[in-house]
């Protein structure tokens, strides 16, 4: 199972996925610091991924305010959470597991810092085992909408690098793969910073999975021309009445699909949903550098006297959504989150 954090010997290693495909490197994080940059550069992401990830970072971050006062350790621990959670803005995920985590804290608060910080730890462990039981049981209810052959459209990066392991919209499809069904999976590039093309691609390579290739402004055509059963994408926050915010490309492939008569899904753990969101309206948008656009790791594509824009997520409204797949069930329109 491709996971995209590991802890060997107490010490923190995730997977750098900014270098994937043409190389697949661990670097250890030894601090909150290094986490919040991690996260920030993409080093590691997926709404699952950077959840885990911030609760592993708190950790390492706390692990010098051992033997402090508890004065100082929860200063310490409400500084770092801030940090953490302002590292990118759209995913709920992130905040969910420093909210946990901070409960965890502040239930023990009348206890020795080193008890505290060492349930911190079995906590942080057990959010990343969580995932990875909730994405198995994705894979397992995915299956109802998925028949004995089928090919599925695909966009952004899904698959364990994303989450604890196995991964949400991904996972659906390689739990297909491993019972035997017919697949074969069209994987959306995802402009600007390809993480379909570099990531997906490179799972279902080495999950074994039958997959094509293709640019993103090609699905149109994809979709006309071939017999798309079903469009699978993730989430990374999904409001009460089932707006849901995803990588930048999905609202239009959701239109797409809608077009074209394809059933259009979501799939994400309900870590992801935020009850407290009403709607799509209410989701901020995480604004990256325009220079993401007019560069293509490192070369130039466009002039750098043209302005450009670097939505990194987009929202696709409830009624285009045929169904969410969770680890409790596939949940249908009209869709209610309380």
């Amino acid at each position: 199972m491709i996971k995209p954090l590991f802890w060997e010997n107490d010490r923190l290693f995730i997977v750098d996925q900014t270098l994937l495909p043409v190389e697949y490197k661990r670097i250890e994080i030894k601090n909150h610091l290094d986490m919040a940059g991690a996260i920030k550069r993409l080093v590691i992401r997926g709404a699952p991924a950077i959840g885990i990830a911030a609760a592993a970072g708190l950790i390492v971050g706390l692990k010098p305010f051992i033997n402090s006062t508890s004065g100082l350790f929860f200063e310490k621990l409400n500084e770092i959470s801030i940090l953490l959670n302002g590292t990118r803005p759209t995913a709920v995920n992130l905040s969910w597991a420093l909210n946990r985590m901070k409960t965890v804290a502040e239930s023990m608060k009348n206890q020795p810092v080193p008890d505290i910080w060492d349930r911190l730890y079995r906590e942080a462990l057990a959010i990343h085992r969580e995932d990875i039981e909730m994405c198995q049981a994705i894979g397992r209810h995915g299956q109802s909408i998925i028949p004995e052959k089928a090919n599925i459209l695909t966009h952004c990066n899904t698959g364990g690098l994303a989450t604890g392991g196995l991964g949400t919209a991904l996972g659906v499809i390689i739990t297909a793969q491993q019972l035997g069904k017919d697949i074969h999976v069209y994987v959306d590039e995802t402009r600007p910073l390809l993480q379909g093309a570099r990531l997906t691609a490179w799972e279902l390579s080495e999950e074994k999975v039958p997959h094509t290739l293709i640019c993103d402004n090609m699905a149109a055509y994809i979709m006309s021309t071939r017999k798309i059963d079903a469009v699978i994408v993730g989430a990374d926050r999904i409001a009460a009445n089932g707006d849901a915010a995803n990588k930048i490309g999905t609202y239009g492939l959701a239109v797409l699909a809608n077009y074209h008569n394809v059933p259009f899904y979501m799939a994400a753990p309900s870590s992801t949903i935020d009850p407290n969101i009403q709607s799509g309206q209410q989701i901020i948008i995480e604004e990256r550098n325009g220079n993401e656009v007019r560069n293509v790791f490192g070369t130039q594509i466009a002039p750098f006297t043209s302005p450009a824009i670097s939505p990194a997520f987009d929202v696709t409204t409830n009624e285009l959504i045929c169904g969410i797949i969770t680890e409790k069930g596939v949940f249908r329109k009209p869709y209610y989150f309380s």
